[in-house]
């Protein structure tokens, strides 16, 4: 099975197409430019430089969130009207689902941190076990929510067990993290960074912290495989929460 994947949930936009349990490309950029300017050419662009043809695609991977409100729009609507255009399905993936899987292979247990604003973080918790064919599965320990950074540490505290945090969160809320947990954990970093003087943490220089669509279409195989598909039409993101414009529209109700 050959799967496009597109993420466009965060800062970075990021797509890849794979096929099968190869990765045959992966396009990511980091820029000001926005998810609306850069994911269509990044497309075609990728699909070019392979040479491969678009009408070989079997399906669309998106990021369904939670994430950047949006980020999210345009990540659906991108991947709704491929579908269409296509005449694919749509596999739609948690958000922070993916980001975790960036970390496949790790020991311990695996937290990514969003930035959901309002002193809030999009979380969960997960950790990677080898199954009877010696590969590995993700198990989800807890399902993505959106929480105070002051709940999911004291979750952690509680499960007792090493950690690894990514995510676009971990600058925002890595001196709270740094003062309130008490097990060992790892900060997977953008890049390589001096070791820290706590003696419980240590930087981790070689993962990725931020959305990859590599990831992400590593995921879809798997959603594909179990039939987890829907059609272009059925598709919409998974905010996790209210927008501002619903939550100002009860406020006026109110």
């Amino acid at each position: 099975m050959k799967i496009l994947a597109l993420d466009a949930s965060g800062q970075v936009a990021s797509i890849a197409l794979a096929e099968d349990d190869k990765l045959l490309g992966e396009y990511t950029m980091n820029t000001k430019k926005t998810h609306s300017q850069t994911l269509l050419p990044m497309v075609d662009a990728l699909l070019h430089l392979i040479g491969e043809d678009k009408n070989t695609i079997d399906a669309v991977a998106v990021a369904g969130g939670p994430g950047s409100f949006t980020g999210l729009r345009i990540g659906s609507a991108t991947a709704k009207g491929l579908s269409y255009a296509w005449g694919v399905p749509i596999i739609s993936v948690p958000t922070v689902d993916a980001i975790a899987y960036n970390m496949v292979g790790s020991d311990g247990l695996i937290c990514p941190v969003l930035d959901a604003r309002r002193q809030q973080t999009y979380t969960g918790i997960y950790a990677f076990h080898a199954n009877a064919d010696h590969a590995q599965e993700m198990e989800v320990l807890r399902p993505e929510c959106a929480v105070k950074i002051e709940e999911i540490v004291a979750d952690l505290n509680e499960r007792g067990e090493k950690v690894t945090f990514l995510g676009d969160g971990v600058p925002v809320f890595a001196s709270y993290i740094e003062e309130n947990l008490k097990v060992p954990y790892t900060f997977a970093p953008l890049h390589r960074r001096l070791q820290s003087a706590s003696s419980l943490v240590t930087f981790a220089p070689l993962h990725r912290r931020l959305q990859s669509a590599s990831s992400l279409v590593a995921l879809a195989m798997e959603y594909a495989k179990a039939g987890r598909m829907e059609k272009g039409e059925d598709h919409r993101p998974n905010y996790l929460r209210e927008t501002q414009a619903e939550r100002e529209r009860k406020a006026k109700i109110q």
